[in-house]
């Protein structure tokens, strides 16, 4: 009987090491089938599982009180599994060089614990060769087993999309990979218990590496694109959105907006593509330009903020300026690298604090990552301008009173900047407002 009927028998284990955005879900979908421990350092966050609390709002509170799924925070746990998934963070630097901390202290706790016979599958967004030359040789260090003859390795990148009920696990087709034959058809048949759609079995780890990290870049180059057409198209007068519809008419024009791309997907893997590249001696031209563009975003948002409460006639510097959503995407209570901090950040080098309201967003690691405090929609009131930043459904139900109700009954034109374009223009950019968006 080998390991993959071992686990439908529920004779062995899989392991889930990491258990945030993309790690819980994965956990949650498996012990459906088979037996899971799932395992994170942070004990805080197992106690929350535990409780039967889904901080991440991923599968929700109540899938969590019925998952079967063992949550753990001690290390000793890993033993009991020989099929192992590893789906920890892969951020940057403040120099944008890929952090692969996360990854390598995952690596070291896990070969700590790896029996023999185990198989491991990395899911962590990294650039081509990080499995292989990095992740092996500190498993190999840590267990003293050697990889290919001990313990097998292979490679899936996660596409889960944070917030989005649609495209989930269960209905994106995975890409999977393996060190040899076996191990892929191993990793296959696992993944396949989870995954309706299917799976994708890659020629090999390399390919599965670079396949996950150029879709994001090509998303994240697509979208700089329409943030530089909506500079240029500022400067004419024309907006953007309007005419992105009337191009979309063309059955072959891709559909892509002007927006702030954060989070720890498209705005990150770029840099870990490039990375690599410069390490074989070739300087990206193409994706680090759109990298530029969309990390200025925030900034040209802030000072076209400025700019409209001038021609408004108020004072900058003791201007009100409210911020409706935090979180670096919409419909998700996760605030990491969210693009709305370099909004704030630039405001504050005009003399402006703004009040930000976003009750979905999750206050305390706000707080922690960025000294930010989150307020309720009722701080938002005698505003002279009103930033709507991210798109949450909460917010694209909002009519005019209610937005006009957050801005000062004395000042002569109510600055509005809707960067998501989800208000009705039409609606806004006559009268008493100064209606801005990309």
């Amino acid at each position: 009987m080998d390991l993959y009927e071992k686990l439908l028998q529920k004779q062995e284990k899989l392991s889930l090491v990491g258990l945030g955005y993309v790690g819980m879900p994965i956990a949650v979908a498996f012990a459906r089938k088979i037996d899971v421990i799932g395992f994170d350092l942070n004990a805080e966050k197992i106690g929350l599982y535990k409780a039967g609390v889904d901080p991440t709002n991923e599968v929700g509170d109540e899938v969590i009180r019925s998952t079967a799924v063992e949550f753990t925070a001690d290390p000793e746990r890993l033993r009991e599994a020989k099929f192992h998934i590893v789906a920890v963070p892969t951020p940057v630097k403040e120099d944008h060089t890929p952090d692969l901390t996360p990854v390598e202290g995952a690596s070291r706790i896990l070969g700590k614990y790896l029996t023999r016979g185990s198989v491991v599958v990395f899911e962590s967004t990294v650039y081509p060769g990080v499995t292989e030359e990095i992740c092996v040789p500190i498993l190999e260090k840590e267990s003293g087993m050697k990889c290919g003859e001990d313990f097998k390795i292979g490679y899936s990148p996660e596409r889960i999309n944070p917030g989005d009920k649609v495209h989930r696990l269960e209905t994106i087709i995975k890409i999977v990979s393996g060190m040899d034959e076996e191990t892929l058809d191993m990793v296959a048949k696992v993944y396949e218990l989870v995954v309706e759609a299917g799976v994708y079995r890659a020629d090999s780890i390399k390919v599965a590496e670079a396949a996950k990290v150029i879709e994001n870049s090509q998303r994240d180059i697509n979208i700089a694109f329409m943030n530089e057409l909506s500079i240029i198209f500022h400067k004419m007068g024309i907006d953007t959105k309007s005419v992105l519809e009337a191009a979309g008419t063309k059955w072959n024009f891709l559909q892509f907006y002007p927006g702030l791309v954060g989070g720890h997907c498209i705005g990150v893997d770029p840099y870990y593509l490039t990375y690599k590249a410069e390490k074989l001696g070739f300087h990206s031209q193409i994706i680090l330009s759109g990298r530029r563009i969309n990390d200025d975003m925030g900034k040209y948002v802030a000072e076209n903020v400025v700019k409209s409460l001038i021609k408004a006639g108020a004072l900058v510097s003791s201007a009100k300026v409210g911020i409706l959503g935090f979180t670096f995407k919409e419909n998700c209570p996760d605030t990491r690298n969210t693009k709305i901090i370099d909004i704030i950040r630039e405001l504050r080098e005009y003399g402006i604090e703004p009040i930000i309201a976003d009750s979905t967003a999750d206050a305390l690691e706000a707080g922690r990552l960025y000294g930010v405090t989150l307020q309720g929609k009722e701080a938002l009131c005698g505003l002279d301008a009103l930033i709507v930043a991210v798109a949450h459904d909460e917010f694209r139900g909002m009519t005019k009173d209610t937005i006009d109700a957050m801005f000062r009954t004395d000042c002569g034109k109510k600055v509005l900047v809707d960067i998501k374009g989800i208000l009705e223009r039409k609606e806004f950019s006559v009268g008493e407002y100064l209606y801005w968006r990309l």
